[in-house]
């Protein structure tokens, strides 16, 4: 974003807005809210199918919900 300028005669204070750069960093804050959104449903789900949280660890049960691995999904946001 420039700096804030006056029109001349009004004295009116003008904003120029780049809106190619506003488009990118609206577009990354999607993204990192879809991945976050997607990661915490998975997680629910994992927790849910396991019946434990991850590491979770007590004395009706030997193992613990631990290990994951990596894994990619194209959105309209991008990679998520």
């Amino acid at each position: 974003m420039e700096a804030i300028r006056t029109n001349g005669k009004n004295k009116v204070p003008v904003i120029a807005v780049d809106e190619e750069e506003l488009r990118t960093h609206v577009s990354e804050v999607v993204r990192q809210s879809v991945e976050e959104t997607l990661n915490g449903l998975l997680d629910a789900e994992a927790d849910t199918l396991c019946q434990a949280r991850r590491y979770e660890r007590n004395a009706d049960r030997a193992s613990t919900r631990a290990g994951h691995y990596e894994r990619n999904l194209q959105t309209k946001a991008g990679t998520v």
